[in-house]
């Protein structure tokens, strides 16, 4: 083990650890998580409440298609999801393979792959501003403070009803 693993692997077992030295934290209705993220080269927001799952590294069977969005499939406790690439339905160039997935909550089954996770924050609400970006194909909805920059707030349901429609498939029972 590199001493940068091992280095790593301490700290994360001193958090563990301190976890259960700190009081039990009250969640306000006021606050509102976030993964911050990178995609495209450009740094994003997706709301945790629009989500079920993170997972790294998740092997992706790819498929033959005409959608370059669409990655393949991968599995998620027995459910076969298909993956799309955030960069390419946020309209970036489809770059290397990306690391992360996202499992979005709500059906039908979708996952979405991203390069880049920055962190997890909580926000008090008057730090996200509402709003859709142009255009009826935007995935966009809202904007966030964060100290590390302003990050526009990727909709996910809004972007799996954009994956469906590349797909070629309408499905009036997408939920979020």
């Amino acid at each position: 083990m590199t001493d940068q693993i091992q280095s790593r692997v301490e700290q994360l077992r001193a958090d563990f650890d301190h976890s259960f030295s700190v009081p039990a934290r009250t969640l306000d209705d006021e606050g509102i998580e976030l993964l911050a993220i990178g995609a495209g080269g450009r740094a994003y927001a997706l709301r945790l409440s629009q989500t079920s799952g993170l997972y790294p590294d998740r092997p992706v069977t790819p498929l033959p298609t005409t959608v370059p969005a669409l990655r393949g499939l991968a599995g998620f406790a027995g459910v076969v999801v298909p993956v799309y690439d955030l960069a390419a339905l946020l309209g970036h160039p489809i770059a290397d393979e990306p690391r992360w997935l996202v499992l979005a909550a709500g059906a039908p089954p979708l996952a979405l792959a991203f390069h880049q996770l920055d962190h997890h924050v909580r926000v008090p609400a008057p730090d996200v501003v509402d709003g859709s970006g142009a255009g009826t194909r935007s995935c966009l909805h809202g904007m966030v403070r964060l100290p590390d920059g302003d990050r526009p707030i990727v909709d996910v349901p809004a972007t799996r009803a954009l994956a469906h429609r590349m797909a070629g498939h309408e499905h009036p029972e997408v939920t979020s």
